[in-house]
């Protein structure tokens, strides 16, 4: 199944939450000297057009990222993530929306390294595009980024972010997650995984956060932001939400300063929310 085409929902709420901690995740890795490599299993096109194309049938920026854009009161992280998307928006015009992988490589440095998967046939070669200019730093793979992550865990310097975010427009992929995270930790035990997903009125999307809190690390770190009720004929993203296999010390405090704030900005309705909890080592 490769339906699925993030630009119809580029830079809305649940790419606001998912960027914004992984910005947080690549700043925390970049205070040691140590290089450090960055996974991302399902990259999509790595960029995306908001005012043309897919983007504009819904327009669901305008309830994300556009709701920040005008700001000037922004918490500073929420600066900082607003800043990231501005570099690709000179003009000060919001007409582009960075995906996971070209925000990532604005936060590397010279000796860091990308390796990300697309398997969409049509997104794969707009991947390759935005990344040409990083040359080797960045290498992208047509393959199912399941499959992909087993072969490049360990990273060589033993430091890394592996993000992991599939369309589960297959409800197979939520068994697929805690599969590759079980089979990651076995491999990398001390890698940063950052796990995206959406909040739906279905099982498998319910019980998800729960599996990945038997998983076998002494710390994670569960952040989800609804945004509006859930739907009475079942259907329907309400939210999403982010869990983090072995966190940054520092995650749950940066999230707990922002969270009532964020909420508060991109709430649909009045049943607007958030959650945030951890198992700290």
């Amino acid at each position: 199944m490769l339906s699925y085409r993030h630009a119809f929902h580029a830079g809305n709420h649940a790419d606001v939450l998912k960027h914004l901690v992984e910005l947080q995740l690549l700043d925390y890795l970049c205070q040691k000297d140590k290089p450090f490599w960055y996974v991302d299993t399902h990259a999509g096109a790595g960029g995306y057009a908001l005012d043309s194309g897919y983007a504009t049938q819904n327009a669901e920026f305008d309830s994300g990222i556009a709701r920040l854009w005008q700001r000037d009161d922004l918490p500073p992280a929420v600066a900082d993530y607003v800043a990231a998307v501005r570099r690709f928006n000179p003009d000060g015009e919001l007409h582009v929306y960075p995906g996971s992988p070209m925000l990532a490589m604005e936060r590397l440095r010279a000796d860091d390294r990308a390796r990300v998967f697309e398997l969409h046939p049509t997104d794969f070669p707009l991947l390759q595009a935005n990344l040409r200019d990083y040359g080797n730093q960045a290498i992208a793979e047509c393959k199912d980024g399941f499959v992909g992550l087993k072969a490049v865990l360990p990273p060589p310097p033993r430091r890394g972010l592996i993000l992991i975010d599939p369309p589960y427009e297959d409800k197979k992929d939520y068994q697929h997650v805690v599969n590759a995270l079980r089979e990651g930790l076995k491999r990398f035990a001390n890698g940063t995984y950052a796990v995206w997903y959406p909040q739906l009125q279905r099982a498998e999307a319910i019980q998800l956060p729960q599996q990945l809190k038997q998983l076998p690390v002494k710390s994670w770190l569960h952040v989800a932001l609804s945004v509006q009720a859930k739907s009475p004929d079942g259907f329907g993203m309400h939210g999403s939400g982010m869990f983090i296999l072995n966190p940054p010390w520092t995650l749950h405090d940066q999230l707990h300063a922002i969270m009532p704030w964020l909420t508060a900005q991109l709430a649909q309705d009045d049943a607007a929310r958030y959650v945030l909890e951890q198992q700290a080592a």
